[in-house]
């Protein structure tokens, strides 16, 4: 937020200069300045005030006339004649509402900080995210250098935005290929990789290509399933359909399945690449790396067509995928999209995709079966 305050502060026009100011209610200036000083800040345009009382904030700032207003945190600030302590649902409502009647008779925007739970989700009463016109949730990892920028609510336009960031000693920054967080260091220098395939997921209007891993044991005594970022029931059937439809011998194979990076797979756009993953471990034949995957799969081992599958496989194309398999019933559609050194090609089932990937080895995958 300090790295968010400067850049409002710095792209100001050519008008009457105004400040951004900070209010802290949990650290010193001289705390917040040492870490405007470690990320390079400069601007002059962003003042720093400490202080807990609402009243004495919108005093302090009503005739400077700023640009904009950060309180860090609201669960620090307190309202005088309001029941209850700094925090409690009384207080985060009565400071909420009176920063919303300051912020519209002034026309000052008020971006507020709030706490987190354990679970991720705000502190404090639901009413908070009710007063408010925008909620932004941060996530990340506590092992990752990543941060996601989600919106939850937004009053002035779509939730179906997602940016992605990583921080660094200057603060956050941009990531131009979100996609490469996803996808295993190993992958981008090898040729090939036995029970490894990409897809395409989406997150709002963001596309992002992801790792599926497979790897089937045979022999041992209990056959296992395990599955990490997909759903159980999900890879399960997968798993039941690849026996019954495509007729590999999965029964006495344990399989455990991974998402790369801890990501979870919730949509079915993914099952095909779940599916030629387990086969490619399952046959020990690599899958190109040059190769996505896209497309539901039904019972009968026929291929779906998924939702923004022309954005999906677009995204693929951009980042120098040679082809896509996808199912038959999409493949026209995308032709005329004309994917530039992109091959497209239909499958309608599970028995189409393993001979298109896996022709070369064709001689193995029958002894195999």
């Amino acid at each position: 937020m300090l790295q968010l305050a400067a850049i409002i502060a710095e792209r100001q026009g050519h008008g009457k200069q105004a400040p951004v100011i900070y209010v802290s209610g949990e650290e010193s200036v001289q705390q917040i300045g040492n870490r405007a000083d470690r990320m390079g800040i400069g601007t002059e345009d962003l003042y720093l005030y400490s202080s807990t009382e609402i009243e004495d904030i919108m005093g302090k700032i009503q005739n400077l006339s700023p640009l904009a207003l950060i309180i860090d945190s609201i669960q620090t600030v307190y309202l005088n004649g309001v029941v209850g302590s700094p925090g409690g649902l009384t207080q985060v409502k009565e400071c909420t509402s009176a920063l919303l009647r300051f912020a519209k008779k002034t026309d000052i925007p008020v971006l507020l900080i709030g706490h987190v739970t354990k679970s991720g989700e705000i502190a404090g009463p639901r009413v908070l995210e009710h007063i408010v016109d925008v909620v932004l949730y941060v996530e990340g990892e506590k092992s990752s250098s990543h941060r996601l920028l989600r919106p939850v609510k937004n009053r002035f336009g779509s939730t179906d935005e997602l940016g992605v960031f990583e921080m660094s000693q200057s603060g956050l920054q941009a990531v131009s290929n979100p996609s490469e967080i996803f996808l295993s260091e190993q992958h981008l220098e090898s040729d090939v990789l036995a029970g490894l395939a990409v897809t395409v997921v989406m997150d709002g209007s963001r596309s992002f290509l992801i790792e599926i891993q497979a790897l089937c044991v045979a022999g041992s005594s209990a056959s296992k399933r395990h599955a990490t970022g997909i759903q159980s029931s999900r890879a399960e059937m997968i798993i039941a359909v690849l026996m019954k439809q495509a007729g590999l011998a999965l029964q006495e194979n344990s399989i455990f399945l991974n998402v790369l990076r801890g990501v979870e797979l919730t949509e079915t756009a993914g099952d095909l690449a779940v599916a030629v993953a387990i086969c490619s471990s399952f046959l020990e034949c690599p899958v190109p790396n040059y190769v996505a995957f896209l497309g539901e799969i039904g019972l009968g081992g026929e291929l779906r067509t998924v939702p923004r599958i022309e954005k999906r496989v677009n995204t693929v194309a951009k980042l120098g995928y040679q082809m896509c398999i996808v199912p038959k019933s999409a493949e026209k559609a995308l032709a005329s999209f004309g994917f530039e050194g992109m091959k497209i090609v239909g499958c309608k089932n599970l028995k189409e995709v393993i001979n298109t990937v896996f022709r070369q080895n064709g001689r193995h995958f029958q002894e195999m079966l």
